[in-house]
């Protein structure tokens, strides 16, 4: 057989069988699979399915506008598919309604069809499982779990349990489960594309790019594509300077979601780094330059005379000391000729030397101010970890390698500083103000 004999006939599946059920569902999700190929023909269906609704009436309509609702929500296109749905009928349309809401993040209106899909016939068990799901994104972790210990017995064989499960195990902060977890979802249902980009997800944070971009690839065989998929894979190709494949999942963004301005600020972003003439030996040299001055004092054997002047100046790392003359340490308290004998020595272990970046024509300016007459309230605010802001992928790993860990660590910041890190740009820039501006923060200089 060849391949084209292998794929499954869409058009059968939707157009030539007057009804559409629950169980076509899993045949769907494999045919789409099969391809971009595939796609295309849903999408040719999709106009068909419009004409025989413009020559149809009665009982009819209400069944064409499920199959379109589906396919709406299969193409990403969920206002559509929610327009088709509430003109349909019967439990597969709730569910679908349900599922539909909750992509789009609206989580009372996607509770409500579930229980409605529950109430109508389908299987319910199924339904709670989505249940499960949107209280946990509404922050009802109790309540979720509490589904999952009534739906047990489902565990041994049941995708959608083990990723719910996963779920929770994130939520509360363990990772190591829900990797567990969302692996065996993948197990029992490849075609998870939730449990995989979870995988992808966690294995970003954890730095290890390449299992994250094989993740977010085989989400992109698994529509409807999530916006997260796309951000987030754009930003591993943009690191590993792929930049034509970055640039195509952000168009994508940028398509499914005109109004979507962070989308084409990505797409800008991204041409104008293929155009960017780049040195690699230059490069090379300013990366290793910033790891040196990014280097904590703390990573050198001073004595403790030394370690607590600096503390109290609050430099923390070898390029704080390029920015302070010798005299301003020399005038800190207890801080004397042998502490500076100290440093110096640390410095040209280095290649460096106190007050170098002064005297090479920067204009002083401590990053790391020391913060007085701070309520406790104010210290605990800035010594939260940046996690705490849920900041894009982008945007984190700048944070990753400027070693920015608190919010205090980040408003010593610059604007400028942030954006001469790797594939930070406008965009991430704006996030980051933004986030500070909740919480009544502001980079240095803002």
């Amino acid at each position: 057989m060849t391949a084209t004999e292998n794929l499954i006939d869409l058009k059968a599946l939707l157009v030539e069988r007057e009804e559409f059920e629950g169980a076509m569902v899993s045949k769907l999700r494999e045919g789409l699979a099969q391809g971009p190929n595939q796609i295309r023909a849903l999408k040719d269906i999709r106009e068909t399915l419009h004409k025989r609704l413009a020559a149809s009436s009665g009982p009819q309509l209400k069944k064409l506008h499920l199959k379109l609702g589906v396919a709406y929500y299969y193409l990403g296109q969920t206002q559509l598919a929610l327009d088709h749905l509430k003109q349909s009928e019967g439990p597969l349309a709730a569910f679908f309604q349900g599922r539909t809401h909750a992509l789009r993040g609206e989580h009372d209106d996607a509770l409500k069809a579930f229980e409605k899909a529950e109430k109508t016939g389908y299987a319910a068990q199924q339904v709670q499982l989505q249940r499960a799901g949107v209280l946990r994104l509404q922050g009802e972790t109790t309540q979720a779990k509490a589904i999952l210990v009534k739906l047990k017995d489902m565990a041994a064989h049941n995708a959608e349990y083990h990723y719910q499960d996963g779920g929770i195990a994130e939520a509360e902060g363990d990772s190591v489960r829900a990797a567990g977890s969302y692996e065996r979802a993948v197990q029992l249902d490849p075609m998870h594309a939730a449990a995989l980009f979870r995988l992808g997800f966690l294995n970003d944070l954890a730095g290890n790019d390449d299992s994250s971009i094989d993740y977010y690839e085989r989400c992109l065989k698994h529509p409807p594509v999530g916006k997260g998929v796309l951000q987030n894979l754009g930003v591993l190709y943009e690191d590993r300077e792929q930049y034509d494949k970055a640039s195509e999942c952000y168009r994508r963004l940028a398509k499914a979601d005109p109004a979507d301005e962070q989308a084409r600020m990505f797409v800008r972003d991204v041409d104008a780094a293929k155009n960017m003439y780049y040195d690699a030996d230059t490069e090379q040299v300013s990366i290793q330059i910033r790891q040196v001055m990014e280097t904590p004092i703390t990573d050198f054997e001073l004595s403790v005379r030394s370690r607590n002047c600096l503390k109290r100046m609050n430099l923390r790392t070898l390029g704080d000391l390029t920015r302070v003359t010798e005299a301003q340490l020399l005038a800190s308290k207890n801080f004397g000729d042998t502490s500076l004998e100290e440093i110096r020595a640390v410095m040209v272990a280095k290649g460096l030397r106190v007050g170098q970046s002064l005297d090479q024509g920067q204009q002083y300016e401590m990053r790391y101010r020391p913060q007085t007459n701070l309520s406790p309230e104010e210290q605990a605010l800035l010594g939260k970890p940046v996690s705490e802001l849920n900041l894009s992928v982008r945007a984190r790993k700048c944070m990753n390698r400027l070693n920015i860990t608190t919010l205090g660590d980040l408003c010593q910041r610059t604007s400028d500083e942030l954006m001469e890190a790797k594939n930070f740009g406008v965009t991430s820039l704006r996030e980051v103000q933004e986030k500070l501006t909740a919480l009544g923060l502001k980079l240095r200089g803002d």
